[in-house]
């Protein structure tokens, strides 16, 4: 019939096609044609709609029909793997009432500390997430999905994705505290329930369970008291060991005792053990303390099971699990809600299985001989040592069981001992060198320690040496240091990575030591050494060197130049008897393809990650190993991997009972009582029973019982590692016998170099020498200069006291004198006292500054002379001379000591070169600098290069010292820590003498010191340095003489008269600041013309605007008298028209010129006084005199001129003062301020004292003290 359809409208259209062509003329048959087409057209079109739509249906039912057959066929294997699923937990986690079976079979206690699933107990049985993962495919948008397939595919996964009846578990160990509320009924039922599965399921050694309930409610609990997990087992009574149950929280405490108080605060994810094994405190009605650990915030490894909620607990860490009929509903902070059924254990049954476990106790290491891994033991077991204390040590290492370099380190899957031999391959070990790689708490640690004591217990300190070397923090060898067998123990390397260099340099030593060692026996290896030494060959012993580094890889990364001693120790190990042990928690990239060479032995335990597994063992299995410290892989050499468990030596140590003599044996008929067992104590036994093992908290560990058993029973080590400098020596500890001595007062008896310039100031740490020396200034030869330069508080004044007081202890002051420039803080002023002192100055003190300076100027030009006119060559030559009284000189070697040298250039610019030339020229002549400064540039380079004896202290700036930046990077920030010129470090002592256990501040040492080395000396003390006086009268110095030559006062050089001839320079300039002495050396020379000349041959000419010289000049040597500048121009005036009349004409004969003879009249001396006042800009009132200034000498014209500083630079423009100055005349410039700057030749302005003042010459620059005059009338010469 649809065929005949499909036809139809093709027959209609052929037809109405022959109709048209058969009237094609028109009419009723064309029009009846087409309609027939019309028609047979639309047919075609409806017949082809309905037939796609009929397709469509039906692929659509075929497409449901496949998709809706794969549904089931998933829906079978997701059921399948559902079951699966739910007999695999339930398998794990039983039912409560099954929980006999699990007792009475080969599950018993199955679950060991290590495992995943310790302490998960079952709460309840209800809907978890499928095992198997329901991927939904990707799929079009809604609009295009096929609806009855999609909603098929939402069904199927809302009904797979979670499997029911499946039972829930509560991880313990993830909780402080886990509270139980709801129907009593229900809460008690669970709570029986959870311990029931800890207690079939877990070994008492590793959890414990305490029962705290009130006595109205204990009933519920007595039935725990046949569990073995509720005996206490440090503690016993009449019926055996004491139950732990308590009524109170004071009860608890006391059945706990410190093993539940000593525990530190709650941290999840740390594994129980049988010394901290896991602890569920069923808590039932009783309100504990605020303060108790368990409410605030839990304990380690402890548990508190409060199954009626009156506690007020911590919320972080808290569960609750609130039971409502069957159904119980779990709740965490920050967990959504889960609700399943929930689990019931009858208080009959419950009792039941605790009866079942009653007879039940673990024996040996291991639960399950099937399972050695899984065992706790100790090196003692190892060993098969008994008695820990009282042990033969030295049959022990002489025992052949375990020689050789060859110790046990754990035990292996099959139970057996696995070892460890250190020993080449050549001579059938493992060895020489290895490494160990660890994850943080899977005992890396422990094992570096169990390794370590094993190897100090089975050989002799005379055979076997430690290097042990912590790079962090040191608790993995804390007590090792005790050991005979340890050459060095170096930790906290992270903290001061100064000691990695040191290290580095010890090892190396070591390294070159040994070699020498073999080189000088004839022999190439320590094999053929120690055969030598036993065939009686007079050799020092040679012992196996272990070298021990935990945290190499962190090492490496702040020096990475450590590889280069490491390559080496792997290459030259083996024949120098060197073994290396590389130890680390990660191993980083790169960190050990230079050595994979020479690493003979590789173990790793468990790692951060399976590539670091692969790196050291060639596997990942390391990365899948237990949680629990101990256990790991081991490849020897080329061999396959070994597993094994590792001992442990920290654990408590069980001290054996002491054997007690046999009793005598007799017959007796022994009664007794039977006494109903329950939870309560019942009492003193009545037989003492065996002593109880110390407790944990309070036993020493087995390492250190074996440390302290080994300690001293063999020869020492020898040190490799010398203790780092920390602790300043005194000078009496480096400076032998201080004591007094005849005619040498308090010196060092026991120094064999007394007298010679030869002293000790500190230490020096020669760690490649494994020594320490003393660091000596030989101050006798060409490093006679002392240099200290350090940054700020580094120690460079104390380091100066050093050097003081030991020279002072061992030479007299006859011998050295001090002269001091304290420009350091005053710290050099404790040793003022010393008679070796002859001055102490300080920057506020400048003029003794300059006179310290002069005086040794003088003292260097008087022995130049005394050299040539003696004859003598050298300072050796002068000191015997000295002694033999052939040079009478009160000086011996002189030191200046100037403490803050950039000092001198900021505040004493004019001693600079000065200083340069007592270095260059003095030490020939006996004279001696120390300098100190906080950088080397503070030192002008002439004078850094004259510096032979220098010390580097810390320096503000590596990049700034003398030596290498790198090495001066290293020196730490103690004060006394520096650097000698061979880049060894120092540290320099501290200058007492007193015991340094003496409680004592170094201040007032060094003044008992210094106080006794001053009573202790029996002679004259050191010349003190000359000064100044600060008021020189004129009737001291020498009359005037001459054509006027006369001494303006007192030299501060050489303290001698300074001369002025006005023969020679006529003229005279005065600057000075008010009230400094300007018009007191007017005065003066006033007074030297009036008794040097008579009226006739000299006369005055003042100008005086304050008028304080007219009352010193009588009128009749007065020319002129002026106050204002109208008399001052007018004097002028008439002085230039009587000066021109002496001017020489060409009458004159060269003759009468030498002989100043063809001019008549007295000398005219022009003494302005304050002509500031009188003067201004260019041209002042004594500009007529400038053409007659050059003329002075020859026509007895001389012009003094006083003015103030003020304006200085600005007055020395005046034509008259300037063309003095230009006549090579001298200048006196008194006090006044730097800020005028220089304008009077290269003079600095500064303040002096009044009548002090600068004399500036064509030549250079003096200070000098100025005469006084009163200022009075002078008395004239008739």
């Amino acid at each position: 019939m649809s065929s005949a359809l499909i036809y139809l409208p093709m027959g209609l259209g052929s037809g109405a096609t022959v109709l048209m062509f058969a009237g094609a003329g028109g009419g009723s048959m064309g029009y009846g044609a087409s309609g027939l087409m019309g028609v047979s057209t639309i047919g075609m079109m409806l017949m082809m709609l309905g037939r796609g739509a009929h397709q469509r249906k039906k692929e659509l039912r075929s497409d449901r029909r496949d998709y809706l057959r794969y549904l089931t066929q998933v829906r079978r294997q997701v059921r399948r793997a559902a079951h699966q699923q739910r007999a695999a937990v339930e398998w794990n986690h039983p039912q409560p009432s099954q929980l006999w079976s699990v007792a009475m079979g080969p599950r018993l206690w199955e679950r060991r500390a290590g495992h995943d699933d310790f302490a998960e107990v079952r709460i309840g049985v209800g809907v978890q997430r499928s095992a198997l993962r329901l991927v939904p495919p990707q799929t079009p948008p809604v609009e295009d999905l096929e609806p009855l397939c999609a909603s098929a595919l939402r069904r199927f996964m809302r009904a797979y994705q979670t499997v029911t009846d499946v039972p829930t578990v509560v991880h313990l160990p993830g909780f402080a505290a886990v509270e139980v509320v709801g129907e009593e009924a229900g809460v008690v039922g669970l709570s029986r329930a959870m311990l029931a599965q800890l207690t079939a399921l877990h070994a008492p050694e590793e959890l414990r369970i305490a029962i705290l309930a009130d006595s109205s409610r204990m009933a519920d609990w007595t039935w725990a008291k046949w569990l073995p997990h509720t005996g206490n087992p440090w503690r016993r009574d009449a019926a055996g060991a004491v139950r732990l149950f308590a009524e109170d929280y004071p009860g608890l405490v006391d059945v706990l005792g410190e093993r539940l108080l000593a525990r530190p605060s709650f941290t999840a994810g740390v594994s129980a053990s049988p010394n901290e094994p896991f602890l569920v405190i069923v808590c039932d009605g009783v309100p504990l303390p605020d303060d108790s650990p368990l409410v605030m915030g839990g304990l380690r490894n402890a548990v508190l099971l409060d199954v009626d909620g009156a506690n007020a607990l911590d919320g972080s860490q808290l569960l609750r699990l609130s039971v409502q009929t069957e159904q119980v509903t779990v709740q965490q902070a920050g967990q959504p809600d889960q609700v399943c059924r929930v689990d019931s254990l009858s208080g009959i049954r419950a009792e039941a299985l605790s009866r079942l476990l009653a007879p039940y106790r673990t024996g040996g290491v291991a639960v399950d001989a099937s399972e050695p891994l899984a065992a706790e033991f100790d090196l003692a077991g190892l060993l098969g040592i008994g008695d820990l204390s009282g042990y033969d040590v030295h049959a022990l290492w002489r025992s052949p069981a375990w020689s050789d370099l060859r110790v046990p380190i754990g035990i292996g899957p099959e139970g057996d001992i696995v070892s460890l031999d250190l020993r080449e391959s050549a001579q059938g070990g493992n060895g020489p060198h290895g490494v160990l790689i660890g994850a943080t708490g899977s005992g890396k640690s422990e094992l570096l320690r169990t390794l370590v004591v094993a190897l100090a217990v089975t050989h002799s300190s005379e055979t076997l040496n430690f290097v042990l070397t912590d790079f962090k923090g040191g608790a993995t060898f804390l007590g090792m240091e005790k050991l005979p067998h340890t050459s060095a123990m170096i930790t906290n390397l992270a903290d001061e990575l100064v000691l990695v260099d040191r290290m580095q340099d010890a090892l190396q030593g070591e390294m070159i030591r040994r070699q020498k060692l073999l080189r000088q026996a004839g022999v190439s290896s320590r094999r053929e050494y120690e055969a030598a030494r036993a065939g009686g060959a007079p050799l020092e012993s040679m012992p196996t060197l272990l070298i021990v580094v935990d945290e190499f890889s962190e090492l490496l990364s702040s020096k990475p130049d450590f590889m280069e001693l490491f390559v080496t120790i792997g290459r030259l190990g083996r024949s120098l008897g060197v073994h290396l042990l590389l130890a680390s928690q990660r191993l980083g990239e790169g960190r050990i393809h230079q050595l994979e060479s020479h690493l003979s032995y590789r173990i790793a335990l468990r790692t951060f990650s399976a590539s670091e597994s692969r790196s050291v063992i060639g596997s990942g299995a390391a990365h899948e190993l237990p949680s629990s410290p101990g256990h790991g892989y081991i490849k020897l050499g080329t061999s396959d991997l070994g597993r094994f468990k590792a001992g442990y030596v920290s654990g408590p140590c069980v001290t054996a009972a002491a054997p007690t003599a046999p009793a005598e044996a007799r017959r007796e008929i022994a009664t007794f009582d039977i006494v109903p067992f329950t939870s309560a104590d019942r009492g003193a036994p009545a037989v003492t029973p065996p002593p109880v093992d110390v407790p944990a908290s309070s036993a020493p560990s087995l390492m250190a019982v074996l440390i302290e058993r080994l300690r001293d029973q063999g020869p020492q080590a020898r040190e490799v590692w010398l203790p780092p400098l920390s602790e300043s020596p005194t000078l009496s500890q480096i400076l032998p016998g201080i004591g007094g001595e005849a005619g040498r007062g308090m010196t060092a008896r026991g120094w064999p170099a007394l007298g010679r310039l030869r002293v000790p100031v500190g230490v020096v740490d020669r760690p490649f020498d494994q020594m320490r020396d003393l660091l000596v200034a030989d101050l006798s030869s060409a490093a006679g200069h002392v240099g200290i330069v350090g940054a700020p508080h580094s120690g460079k004044s104390s380091l100066a006291r050093t050097l003081l007081i030991a020279l002072a202890l061992t030479h007299t002051p006859v011998e050295v004198q001090f002269y001091c420039l304290d420009f350091g803080g005053g710290t050099l002023a404790g040793l003022a006292e010393l008679p070796h002192v002859g001055s102490n100055a300080n920057r506020l003190d400048p003029d003794r500054v300059r006179r310290t300076v002069a005086e040794l100027e003088t003292l260097l030009e008087r022995r130049e002379q005394a050299f040539a006119d003696h004859g003598i060559e050298s300072m050796s030559d002068w000191r015997k001379a000295r002694q033999d009284g052939s040079v009478d000189d009160p000086y011996g070697d002189v030191f200046l000591v100037v403490d803050g040298v950039a000092t001198v250039r900021q505040d004493f610019e004019d001693l600079e070169p000065k200083l340069s030339e007592l270095a260059s020229r003095g030490l020939s002549y006996g004279i001696h600098l120390v300098l100190t400064a906080v950088r080397w540039s503070e030192v002008r380079p002439r004078l850094r290069d004259l510096i032979g004896t220098r010390f580097e202290l810390r320096l503000g700036d590596p990049h700034e010292s003398e030596l290498r930046s790198r090495d001066a990077a290293t020196v730490p920030a103690q004060p006394g820590r520096g650097l000698t010129v061979d880049a060894l470090h120092f540290l320099a002592a501290v200058p007492r003498a007193d015991a340094a256990a003496l409680v004592v501040d170094a201040a007032t040492a060094l003044k008992c010191l210094v106080e006794d080395i001053a009573d202790a000396w029996p002679g004259p003390p050191a010349p003190p340095v000359r000064l100044l006086p600060d008021l020189l009268p004129a009737a001291t110095l020498p009359p005037p003489e001459g054509n006027l030559r006369l001494a303006l006062g007192w030299d501060e050089e050489r303290l001698e008269p300074v001369w002025h001839d006005f023969a020679k320079s006529p003229h005279l300039l005065i600057f000075g600041d008010t009230e400094t002495g300007k018009t007191n050396l007017v005065r003066l020379i006033a007074e030297a013309v009036l008794r040097r000349y008579q009226r006739s041959e000299a006369r005055m000419v003042l100008v005086d605007p304050r008028v304080t010289l007219y009352q010193c000049v009588p009128a009749e040597y007065r020319v002129g008298y002026a106050a204002d500048i109208d008399a001052v121009t007018k004097l002028v005036n008439d002085t230039v028209i009587t000066m021109r009349s002496r001017l020489p004409g060409p009458e004159v004969t060269p003759e009468q010129l030498r002989r100043q003879d063809w001019w008549s009249g007295p000398r005219i001396f022009f003494l302005v006084d304050d002509y500031d006042l009188v003067s201004g800009g260019m041209s002042g009132p004594l500009e007529p005199l400038v053409e007659l200034l050059a003329k002075g000498a020859d026509i007895g014209l001389h012009l003094v001129v006083a003015r103030s500083s003020s304006g200085g630079s600005r007055a020395m423009m005046d034509r008259a003062l300037r063309r003095i100055w230009e006549l090579a005349c001298p200048g006196l410039l008194f006090s006044c301020p730097r800020e005028e700057g220089k304008f009077l030749g290269e003079a600095i302005p500064r303040r002096l004292p009044p009548g002090r003042a600068q004399l500036v010459t064509r030549r250079g620059t003096q200070l000098l003290q100025t005469a006084h005059t009163p200022s009075t009338e002078l008395e004239t010469t008739p």
